[in-house]
């Protein structure tokens, strides 16, 4: 059973799917997650969040995001990773509980090989084709996140919501 209540994760559920796919897209059309969709999902925790979950739990929850927040902010200025990175991370942890930690990190392991196998591998066949134009495709170094830090979010809530 997850911490994350079922309710709770049903409320959110499509909220961050859809959130997620934009994500998504943007990162591997444009190497970069706009600040539109950061907010929005925070906004999807701060406006849904008190309706269905305990106000302590809601409170603490959105210390979640300033933490992560400071967190990403220090991690970005070090070249660790990406501003939209750190943005999104920081707007997912709200929806994440503490006691589901080790699962979320083990979920977002598998979509991280996952996205990097599935993009480095479609970057080769004519599946490219379908989107010539996508900035990933040349990257070399770098590669976007956003695909694994969405599917992760959404497979933890999707679990919750259905457990």
């Amino acid at each position: 059973m997850l911490a994350l209540d079922p309710v709770a994760a049903r409320a959110f559920l499509p909220f961050v799917a859809v959130i997620g796919l934009y994500v998504a897209w943007s990162d591997l059309r444009a190497m970069r997650i706009p600040n539109g969709s950061v907010i929005l999902l925070a906004l999807v925790f701060i406006l849904i969040g008190p309706f269905v979950l305990p106000l302590e739990v809601y409170g603490f929850r959105l210390i979640h995001l300033v933490v992560m927040l400071v967190g990403g902010i220090v991690l970005t200025a070090l070249r660790v990773m990406g501003a939209g990175d750190a943005k999104f991370i920081a707007a997912a942890a709200p929806f994440v509980a503490l006691a589901d930690l080790r699962l979320v990190f083990m979920i977002l392991a598998a979509t991280m090989l996952a996205a990097f196998a599935t993009h480095r591998a479609a970057k080769r066949t004519p599946l490219r084709r379908l989107a010539p134009d996508w900035e990933s495709w040349d990257r070399k170094r770098d590669f976007p996140m956003g695909t694994a830090l969405t599917t992760a979010l959404t497979l933890y809530v999707a679990l919750a919501a259905f457990s």
